[in-house]
């Protein structure tokens, strides 16, 4: 792993800042941290609790500050606590005492993995990940390291491109499992697409960037779809405000076009891929230029 790079234990939260001329492009990866924290107390293996990370996204997309943007990237595993889910979205069922505001469990905590996942699952069997509920004081303390000083990173480079530039292109980057339809249950699902491009059914940004990106993406020879079967959650649909010129999209990897997903090992698809990406990212900074000078800040 590239030293720059390296998941930091002491920090719940690294940010690379852009090494060319700052644009408003902020790029994040939530869920490819590794360093699992000493508290975790989980029940399950080691190699099926790391089935739940989206194993070197972050390190993917590492050219993004060379173009211009801020990376951004959780060193701590979403297993652990998923900032892509809302600081309520808990089970009380699933806490050892009472929580002293009122909960708003959403589908995924139905299914087991909401803010504290509950399960991990392989070849669509699910397995518990603790052996005893999390007591209220732990489920705050990760909250507090981990899940707010996250969202505090990322909210302060989206504001700070607001305030300057008057907008914001934000990318969301994730991998995904290639078992994804047996894991939802889809019997009758289509061939899982190499990229799947998510904006909460075309509410989080501008349709025309969605499809610079698909368009991009299959030139290069990938399968491309549109929020099938990933259409975003909290992040983008947090920032994503297209009519305020906040612009989010979700972007999926299917995980074996660039490693092993039982061994967590990259193999000879990653280069080509990051080289892609590179590529990609250089599209976008150049489309994110048009905008700014075509513009002159006065957005449409």
């Amino acid at each position: 792993m590239d030293d720059d790079l390296r998941p930091r234990p002491d920090t719940p939260v690294e940010v690379w800042h852009p090494t060319a001329a700052p644009l408003p492009l902020v790029c994040d990866s939530p869920h490819s941290g590794t360093a699992y924290p000493e508290d975790f107390g989980h029940a399950v293996p080691m190699q099926l609790l790391r089935r739940g990370e989206d194993t070197y996204v972050h390190r993917l997309w590492r050219s993004a500050p060379a173009h211009g943007a801020t990376l951004i990237a959780a060193t701590f595993p979403r297993t652990y606590i998923d900032v892509n889910r809302a600081e309520t979205d808990l089970d009380p069922a699933q806490i050892d005492g009472e929580w002293p505001v009122p909960l708003a469990p959403g589908p995924k905590t139905r299914q087991g993995l909401g803010l504290v996942w509950q399960q991990i699952v392989k070849d669509g069997v699910p397995t518990p990940l603790y052996a005893r509920r999390r007591t209220v004081a732990e489920v705050q303390r990760r909250i507090e390291r981990y899940w707010r000083p996250y969202h505090a990173q990322l909210a302060q480079a989206i504001d700070a491109s607001v305030r300057r530039f008057g907008g914001v292109w934000h990318l969301n980057l994730h991998s995904m499992p290639n078992d994804v339809y047996k894991r939802l249950g889809r019997v009758d699902a289509p061939q899982l697409a190499d990229f799947v491009l998510g904006d909460r059914d075309g509410t989080t940004c501008a349709p025309e960037f969605v499809h610079l990106i698909a368009d991009t993406l299959k030139g290069f020879g990938y399968s491309v779809a549109v929020n099938e079967p990933y259409k975003g959650v909290e992040l983008i649909g947090r920032i994503g405000q297209p009519q305020l010129n906040r612009h989010s999209l979700q972007i999926e990897i299917r995980r074996p076009v660039y490693m092993d997903e039982d061994t967590r090992a990259p193999h000879a698809g990653f280069a080509p891929l990051q080289q892609h990406l590179d590529l990609l990212l250089g599209v976008v900074a150049q489309y994110v230029r048009g905008r700014l000078a075509g513009s002159e800040q006065n957005w449409p």
